[in-house]
């Protein structure tokens, strides 16, 4: 509906047909300046996509880069990005009362950034390097803008994304054909992007709004990653570490003992500070005792990331957990701990068979988060117990389901104070008993230890909400939703070649999220 015109006009012109008033909307047509000047990046503004290269300094014994990448200048993305906005921030500004432009020059504006790895792109033919069948994108989404009023303690807001989950607001800046596990090509593709941003924190952006010029200073919350791109970016180890939390220091035995009791302390700053202890081991302690001084961060951290919880894969990970769990329920494990391999391939079979035939659910490779919407209600819950003999598991599943359905839509709504506030007042309450729960009647699982999620979810969620206001607004949803769009402008409005097609894919998307 949204790309293809349903009139059977095509509203996607092909490239060679941009006309003027698209070449407007694309970054690198309108003039700005920055107060004081970006350190390390050129004061040209007329910069439209750059081979995401540009600027690496291959020395001699550097293996050539096996990737192809293009990306807009991220200060000139923002401007461009901005000026879109124009209209939405002047009408704001109206409502406001505060359209004479008396003391409405200075802005701030909260950008939201995602990162993700996506699999199985095809590599196209011709010249260039070999490329692997992987890409990923980084995009933004301007989530807010708001005016310091003279006179007036607290910010105006003047505009607010009302869809900051929505693929027509998240705005490309970088493709590359890049394994997303591959950190030091990644690290050299973004390594640009991160001195740019570094670079317009601690300056103003001078742009030309409704006549007037006016001063911004952008906010970045790098928000919409998933568990294993933050743990890539912040030095921390994989997934399966003993360090569960990329938001505290908690190890997983410690997760499972003490469910909910446990407050955000990792931040950007203190996982550089550990990257030194790590480096330079300076109390000359042993492996062990240095990796429990430092908590699990063993790499250099690289791009800063906001200490929040990820609401697509939360949901992600925690319906796949509540599938095994299933699964368990149907065997009766807590019976018998150690089941055989048949025992539980007999049982997720019972299971994908009871849930096609009932909810029309098919059996999938990999949880996805249509999947997880699905299997994580009341109705799911009560087709999964028709296969559960004993009626006391029956109601303990029904009840954890209930806790579950009761405590999702604080993390996932865009303003939970508003949309559930009852929920969120009790969310400390159902997840106190979530926890015991799992810790009595679901010991066999449970047992010193816990999934990464699960632990968020019960531990962190009212902390983040307190800080941030929401949880939903600032997942990744719009960017894995723009990978759907990546996929279909590449396979029809791009040139089929290797060299061109990035850019191609660039501007088009770029256009789509115009408003």
């Amino acid at each position: 509906r949204t790309v293809k015109a349903t009139s059977g006009r095509q509203f996607f012109q092909p490239l060679q047909t941009l006309r003027a008033a698209e070449k407007e909307l694309l970054p690198g047509y309108y003039d700005f300046e920055w107060q004081p000047a970006l350190k390390n990046v050129s004061q040209d503004c007329r910069v439209g996509i750059i081979d995401g290269l540009a600027g690496w300094a291959a020395s001699v014994d550097d293996s050539p880069a096996d990737t192809i990448t293009r990306r807009f200048r991220y200060d000139v993305a923002l401007a461009s990005a901005l000026k879109d906005l124009e209209e939405d921030i002047l009408a704001g500004l109206r409502e406001r009362g505060l359209e004479d432009g008396a003391g409405t020059t200075h802005f701030n504006v909260m950008v939201k950034e995602s990162c993700d790895g996506m699999g199985d792109v095809s590599e196209k033919h011709g010249g260039g390097p070999p490329v692997p069948e992987k890409a990923v994108r980084f995009s933004f989404t301007i989530m807010s803008v708001s005016v310091q009023a003279e006179g007036r303690e607290e910010d105006l807001t003047v505009f607010r994304e009302f869809k900051p989950n929505s693929e027509l607001s998240c705005r490309p800046l970088s493709l590359m054909f890049v394994d997303e596990s591959d950190h030091e090509t990644l690290t050299a593709i973004l390594g640009p992007v991160v001195g740019e941003r570094d670079a317009m924190k601690n300056s103003r952006l001078l742009l030309t709004l409704g006549g007037l010029q006016r001063s911004f200073r952008f906010h970045f919350r790098g928000s919409g990653y998933d568990e294993k791109m933050v743990r890539e970016m912040e030095g921390l180890e994989a997934a399966g570490s003993a360090y569960i939390c990329t938001l505290c220091d908690s190890t997983r035995a410690e997760a499972s003992s003490n469910m909910t009791l446990h407050s955000v302390t990792r931040s950007h700053e203190e996982n550089l500070e550990r990257y030194e202890v790590w480096r330079t081991n300076p109390f000359s302690e042993s492996a062990d005792e240095l990796r429990d001084r430092v908590k699990g961060v063993s790499a250099k951290p690289f791009l800063e990331t906001q200490p929040t919880l990820d609401a697509l894969h939360c949901d992600i990970g925690n319906a796949t957990e509540f599938y095994k769990m299933f699964q368990d329920e149907i065997g009766e494990v807590f019976r018998k701990p150690n089941p055989s391999r048949e025992e539980r391939r007999s049982w997720r079979a019972a299971l994908d068979k009871q849930l096609r035939k009932k909810l029309k659910l098919k059996p999938i490779m990999r949880m996805n988060g249509n999947y997880a919407r699905r299997l994580m209600t009341q109705e799911a819950v009560e087709v999964v117990c028709e296969l559960v003999p004993l009626e006391e598991r029956r109601l303990a599943l029904r009840e954890l389901m209930g806790l579950y359905i009761q405590m999702k839509p604080v993390w996932r709504a865009t303003c939970p104070a508003k949309e559930c506030p009852d929920q969120l007042c009790r969310y400390s309450f159902n997840s106190q008993r979530f926890a015991e729960l799992l810790s009595t009647t679901f010991k066999y699982r449970y047992d010193g230890k816990i999934t990464n999620y699960l632990h968020k979810t019960l531990a962190h969620v009212p902390e983040i909400i307190e800080r941030d206001g929401s949880i939903g607004a600032w997942a990744s949803e719009g960017n894995e939703s723009g990978n759907k769009l990546f996929r279909r402008f590449r396979k029809m409005n791009a040139r089929q070649s290797k060299a061109f097609e990035l850019e191609d894919v660039l501007k088009h998307h770029w256009l789509y999220t115009s408003k």
